[in-house]
């Protein structure tokens, strides 16, 4: 196995499969590739020169789903993360896209980008767009509260990848200055740490929060 995983060090996406990849015990590289900044290499890898983007021995491919999707189907004898019945695999890839096409957009592209990377990126931030992100982000937090009633995972009451595709979004909004309301949402606040306090989680935010003093210190 010759696993090299390509991204930005704190976006969502590749965090996402960094997380499954730690869960699953794979050894693996990291190579750091900015968005936006992609070398010229990259983009047969990545043919729309988005992140991550995966290399595994000749193979490669791109997209934090597909990638994770791919790992599960050709190592089966790691830890089950994409459901072992049609309906769990159904309902993964329902919060998992659920995540990805309704929470990204407004924590991570939208707080978390004009709260930490507009500015050093020399654009203005969208104060409007922020606040309007805020306004619509409860009704996504009531849908995900009850999900979780009686619950500590998302599904099959073990962590699986829906889990990680939704939390990691959630620390790209809490580096946006943002948190849960634990007294409006408790389940969602209890899941948020449970999943975040795993031993893989652990690590990579050690990491992270090294790069963002440095990101800090650079302004």
């Amino acid at each position: 196995m010759e696993l090299t995983l390509y991204g930005a060090i704190i976006s969502p996406f590749v965090r996402k499969v960094r997380l499954f990849m730690l869960e699953k015990g794979f050894d693996y590289q990291f190579e750091q590739v900015l968005p936006r900044q992609v070398p010229e290499w990259y983009w047969e890898i990545s043919p729309l020169g988005r992140i991550p983007g995966l290399k595994d021995g000749e193979q490669n491919f791109a997209d934090s789903s597909v990638i994770c999707h791919y790992l599960e189907d050709k190592y089966p004898s790691k830890s089950n993360l994409c459901g072992e019945t049609p309906l769990e695999r159904a309902r993964i890839s329902w919060f998992e896209k659920y995540a990805d096409y309704e929470i990204a957009p407004l924590a991570t592209f939208t707080v978390f980008f004009n709260r930490v990377l507009a500015k050093p990126m020399g654009l203005e931030v969208n104060q409007a767009a922020i606040d309007s992100a805020l306004n619509k982000l409860p009704k996504h937090w009531d849908y995900l509260e009850q999900q979780l009633t009686d619950k500590q995972y998302l599904v099959a009451n073990r962590l699986t990848l829906a889990d990680l595709a939704l939390v990691t979004h959630w620390v790209n909004f809490a580096y946006g200055g943002e948190q849960l309301d634990a007294a409006r949402w408790p389940n969602l606040a209890a899941h948020k740490e449970r999943v975040l306090g795993r031993e893989s989680a652990k690590a990579l935010l050690v990491e992270e929060g090294a790069f963002m003093q440095e990101m800090a210190a650079s302004k």
